[in-house]
């Protein structure tokens, strides 16, 4: 994994985790990987990562059973998705809507890239 400077590893790694579970590649109910083990594939301190899942834990999108592990919350997509739209709309869209106004870019311009892009993905 890498991580960019500008930002927090514990909440990078959080990000990591609510796009595999919004991408629906970790289902509700499933075990995520110990913490130990997280920490060891992508090569940070265990105390990141388990401050990474106390956050999540707290947020409601994954859970603690003592002993045997952490797994994902029932819901935990909507949330994911809720919580990864709010983070768009409060950090990326002030600094879209900037760049928009300093390069004389509309909402109607944009739309049509927007739709180009998306119509590529197909």
């Amino acid at each position: 994994m890498k991580f960019n400077d500008n930002r927090p590893i514990f909440k990078q790694i959080a990000d990591y985790i609510l796009d595999n579970v919004v991408s629906g590649i970790w289902q509700e109910g499933e075990r995520l990987i110990s913490v130990r083990e997280l920490a060891s594939e992508i090569e940070v301190n265990p105390n990141t990562v388990a401050r990474t899942y106390a956050m999540l834990s707290n947020m409601g999108i994954i859970y603690n059973q003592r002993g045997i592990g952490y797994f994902i919350t029932a819901n935990a997509q909507e949330k994911c998705l809720s919580q990864l739209k709010q983070e768009f709309i409060e950090n990326e869209l002030p600094e879209l809507f900037r760049k928009m106004n300093l390069l004389d870019l509309d909402l109607e311009q944009i739309k049509k890239y927007y739709d180009d892009q998306k119509n590529e993905e197909k």
